[in-house]
């Protein structure tokens, strides 16, 4: 983006253009950027408008599923009003709303080995929001296949795991280097059998966001070969390294 910010956007984005590792050009770079959120949950939600509201240049909601009253308390974009409605229309219709300047891009699907390819070929960096195993697998070769950024948020009881993988590296481990048993039960990732607090959800789901927007802008560290694990009772946060 090369032309200058106008009046409007200089004021809505006054507070990160003070920030000497954003200014104008890391803003015009997050006005540019497109960013797919695959599941509009606990994750994809927190994600999707901490992304908005810094002014990402285009979202994309993939998600085929509708907003149930289990989801509200962990699903920060749904109220009451939403139940039964198909979850990426509630959500593009209330990001629009905090950020009309922000592309939304909607997706009334499940991620599939036949859809993944053109939709991930559309976007630079891919939030991972899912809740299995399986998509989340798939998700991950997409994006080494495609050389795309990845960031992968996991969250069960109190705990919570962060990635974040870019693919133009060649020395950059995958997520299957840390989940090396080829079948691992969803179980682990089950809210309905295992729990979680909504509060998990929304730090995680912000921390992908974070994480994200520093790629965006090509600033501090990230978690090249590390996970992020969160144990949000006692309040621990540690990172451990892990191999391609």
């Amino acid at each position: 983006m090369k032309k200058d910010l106008n009046k409007s956007q200089i004021e809505r984005f006054s507070r990160q253009l003070v920030l000497k590792n954003i200014g104008p050009k890391g803003q015009k770079k997050i006005l540019s950027s497109k960013v797919l959120i695959v599941g509009i949950g606990g994750l994809g939600c927190p994600a999707a408008e901490n992304l908005v509201r810094a002014g990402i240049g285009t979202i994309g909601l993939i998600d085929n599923d509708i907003v149930n009253l289990s989801n509200i308390h962990r699903q920060s974009l749904f109220n009451s009003k939403d139940v039964k409605k198909p979850k990426v229309s509630v959500a593009a219709k209330k990001l629009k709303e905090i950020n009309p300047l922000t592309k939304i891009e909607t997706y009334k699907s499940r991620l599939n080995e036949k859809n993944i390819n053109n939709i991930i070929n559309n976007y630079e960096i891919i939030v991972d929001g899912s809740d299995n195993f399986k998509t989340k697998f798939l998700i991950n070769d997409c994006c080494m296949k495609l050389k795309k950024k990845l960031v992968t948020g996991a969250i069960s009881k109190f705990d919570g795991h962060v990635f974040t993988f870019d693919f133009k590296d060649k020395k950059t481990a995958s997520l299957k280097n840390f989940y090396q048993e080829r079948d691992i039960s969803d179980d682990i990732l089950n809210c309905e059998f295992e729990g979680v607090l909504g509060t998990t959800a929304s730090i995680v789901g912000t921390i992908q966001a974070n994480e994200a927007l520093k790629m965006i802008v090509e600033i501090g560290q990230n978690l090249k070969n590390q996970i992020l694990i969160i144990d949000l009772l006692n309040l621990n946060f540690r990172k451990v390294k892990f191999k391609k």
